[in-house]
């Protein structure tokens, strides 16, 4: 990941007549809501975040990418607290609609697809002017830090067959283990996780806990008895086919061969998929598309054939 204080400090220091600040709302995977609950409940905070960067970076406007399922409510929450340079945009497409440079090419009026990057938003974003894109809980903590009040928190999103779903804050360097353990979701049956999202995130094993949560501060559990592996991986692909944006060509056609792989039960070949997808995609969804399908077969569909030898 980039760090955000880089992404501020190049923005800021870039020579350029306008510049631009997104705060990117468009949370689009499977069983992620972190963003929902953070505009929710904290949105005057966030807003100050916005034009706190506004301000910092010498910017034009900020537009704050909205996923379109909550547009209309998450609208209403914070227009008490806009001003006349920070308009909200409806996100538009699909997963992919939530790329960074996809992000731009909706806020201009285009079709949400992502750019060969470089050059980066920093650089090169709206309009061709260096612009800010940042997530809508970095913009909370910007907010904090400003007052002096941040507290090495972060939130994680629990979800699945959690005893307790729901949207939890505890430190950023909390491991998986701590993160169950603290919120009351260790569960109490045979279960594996998958971390950083419900459609890319990793699958792991009880015994991975011990690391940190990553990515997208995402947990969600599944009850390994009654989740069938084939079924779970056609709901992946079945969501990746749908979001992604058919620009390339690894991407489009991979997916489409998995899907295929997932119905026949073959895997023999998947391997040399996954590496044409994580080599040669366009954007980070053709390389992070890889990420559960490959964690499951090994984890979890290698274990069960072992077990029916």
């Amino acid at each position: 990941m980039f760090p955000a204080y880089r992404k501020w400090k190049m923005v800021r220091e870039a020579k350029a007549d306008k510049k631009y600040v997104v705060c990117n709302a468009s949370e689009g995977e499977i069983d992620t809501f972190k963003d929902y609950f953070i505009l929710k409940n904290f949105s005057e905070e966030v807003l100050e975040g916005v034009y706190l960067a506004l301000t910092v970076l010498r910017a034009e406007k900020a537009y704050i990418y909205l996923n379109k399922n909550y547009f209309n409510e998450i609208s209403r929450v914070l227009a008490p607290f806009l001003g006349e340079n920070v308009e909200l945009i409806e996100k538009k497409g699909g997963y992919i609609g939530g790329e960074e440079t996809a992000v731009i090419e909706a806020i201009e009026g285009k079709f949400p697809e992502p750019r060969i990057k470089p050059p980066f938003p920093t650089e090169k974003g709206l309009w061709g002017f260096p612009t800010l894109v940042n997530n809508v809980e970095t913009f909370l903590s910007a907010a904090r830090i400003n007052r002096g009040e941040y507290d090495g928190k972060k939130f994680y999103s629990i979800s699945g067959s959690a005893p307790k779903k729901g949207v939890y804050e505890l430190p950023e360097n909390a491991t998986i283990k701590e993160v169950l353990e603290k919120t009351g979701n260790i569960p109490e049956f045979d279960y594996f996780l998958q971390i950083g999202g419900g459609g890319c995130g990793e699958v792991m094993l009880p015994e991975e806990t011990d690391s940190p949560v990553e990515g997208l501060a995402s947990i969600v559990i599944y009850e390994r008895e009654k989740t069938d592996p084939f079924l779970l991986m056609k709901k992946w692909v079945d969501f990746l086919l749908e979001g992604n944006c058919d620009k390339c060509t690894p991407c489009r056609e991979g997916l489409f061969r998995i899907m295929e792989m997932i119905k026949k039960k073959n895997f023999n070949e998947v391997e040399d998929m996954f590496f044409v997808m994580e080599e040669t995609s366009l954007c980070p969804l053709g390389r992070v598309a890889v990420t559960p399908f490959r964690s499951l077969l090994k984890k979890i569909l290698d274990q069960k054939n072992g077990d029916n030898d």
